[in-house]
């Protein structure tokens, strides 16, 4: 599959499966094509050439970095909860207070609007409302910006006890050496490596392929056309 933007070639021979249940840390530098990538998961763009498939049976839910969709003026609960006292996960109707307190929010944290939210406490929302709809692809766009450790150690709990496939973009090592099955890694030279492993794992990969070198600006080739 190959990818460009503008006169960039983001990628070209990209070629992987997303795994069952697995979780797959994207890295690299910005403007290397994460970002890209997710649009064409969503639906959003489309590979320049190739095929990229999402399968009938793929519900996508997605937590982004800018959180655009929920509304300033409504409490936690409310933009949970859809103002009734129950929300349904699966097959059955759980209380929506209990849910919402799932994700720390307790008490008069509730009935706080959402426009005064701290950054965490937005993430901790987003990924409220991205679990509720119960997809079985989850896409996580630097789900640990401004994440408390207690909220982190929940987060990677319940990542890692995903019945779906997760793929989260991040930058933090240390959370995906905790949770990451594969690793999708753009690495320069519009080159994207998919390896399966831990992040570890990964970096002694690629120190045997590259050699141990520092980490470099990242570099693109010319995009040349067909």
């Amino acid at each position: 599959m190959r990818k460009a933007f503008g006169e960039k070639l983001l990628y070209d021979n990209l070629n992987f499966d997303l795994p069952p249940s697995g979780i797959v840390g994207v890295i690299g530098p910005n403007g290397a094509g994460k970002t890209s990538l997710f649009r064409m998961i969503m639906g959003l763009d489309t590979a320049d050439s190739g095929d990229f498939e999402v399968g009938e049976t793929v519900k996508l839910a997605y937590v982004d970095q800018q959180h655009s969709s929920i509304d300033p003026d409504q409490s936690v609960y409310e933009v949970i909860s859809g103002g009734g006292e129950e929300i349904r996960l699966g097959n059955k109707m759980i209380n929506a207070r209990a849910y919402v307190g799932r994700f720390n929010f307790t008490g008069a944290d509730q009935e706080k609007k959402c426009g005064v939210l701290s950054g965490g406490e937005r993430n901790r929302l987003h990924l409220a409302l991205a679990l509720k709809e119960e997809g079985n692809v989850l896409l996580l766009d630097e789900p640990t910006n401004d994440m408390d450790v207690n909220t982190l150690r929940a987060l990677e709990d319940g990542l890692i006890n995903f019945a779906g496939c997760v793929v989260v973009i991040s930058h933090d090592r240390w959370f995906l050496d905790r949770i990451a099955t594969h690793i999708l890694a753009f690495e320069g030279n519009s080159e994207a490596y998919f390896f399966e492993g831990s992040y570890s794992e990964y970096e002694i990969n690629r120190r045997k392929r590259m050699g141990d070198t520092e980490p470099k600006r990242i570099r693109y080739k010319k995009l040349t056309r067909d």
